[in-house]
């Protein structure tokens, strides 16, 4: 059984996707522990499946670093085999990338590595693209720059707004990451060689 880690930042939508699939029967991993770098909305939805959730607030750390070192502390704790990044707004400091990468994946709303960065779905807009879409990657030190596990395309429409388009892209997010997570614990999909890629 894969045991995971989530980290996010707000509503965590992609995380209860991931918790309502791990709760069914036969599912191959399980989340142990949900954290957040501040008090996020999401963390309601592990209390709602048992799950024990912690906070690392990034406010009351006198650094970027100081704060990653106290992630890493965390998540050390429960050793878990993956790190799924859902929603966490917050760049990750290179100590604690290189802690737990290539066992450490994000989502990107985008098909990368078209429109990396915080704005992907707004930048695909202004760039009147006709489709973008929705990414699996391991992290690397870049912004959204790690090798890719899973992406599909989605159509932008003509009338299109960040809202619209981003809520037809989050359905598909949460179905690339819950296949990914799957695939991962099933061996069908190798994080070392993925990484090489």
């Amino acid at each position: 059984m894969l045991t995971v880690a989530v980290l996010i930042s707000g509503t965590g939508s992609n995380l209860r996707a991931l918790l309502e699939a791990a709760a069914e029967p036969g599912f191959p991993a399980r989340v142990v522990v949900v954290g957040a770098d501040r008090e996020a909305d999401g963390l309601a939805h592990a209390e709602a499946f048992g799950i024990p959730t912690f906070l690392v607030p990034f406010r009351e750390h006198a650094s970027r670093e100081a704060w990653g070192e106290e992630l890493d502390r965390q998540l050390r704790v429960w050793t878990p085999d993956l790190v799924v990044l859902s929603g966490l707004m917050r760049l990750l400091p290179a100590s604690v990338v290189d802690a737990w990468s290539p066992r450490l994946i994000n989502t990107h709303p985008a098909y990368l590595p078209e429109f990396p960065g915080a704005h992907g779905v707004r930048d695909a807009l202004a760039a009147g693209v006709a489709q973008t879409g929705a990414s699996v990657i391991v992290v690397d030190n870049g912004v959204d720059s790690g090798p890719i596990l899973a992406q599909e395309r989605v159509a932008v429409r003509a009338d299109d707004t960040e809202h619209t388009l981003h809520e037809r892209i989050k359905p598909v997010e949460r179905r690339l990451l819950i296949d990914v997570v799957r695939a991962i614990a099933d061996g069908e999909l190798e994080l070392a060689a993925a990484s090489m890629s």
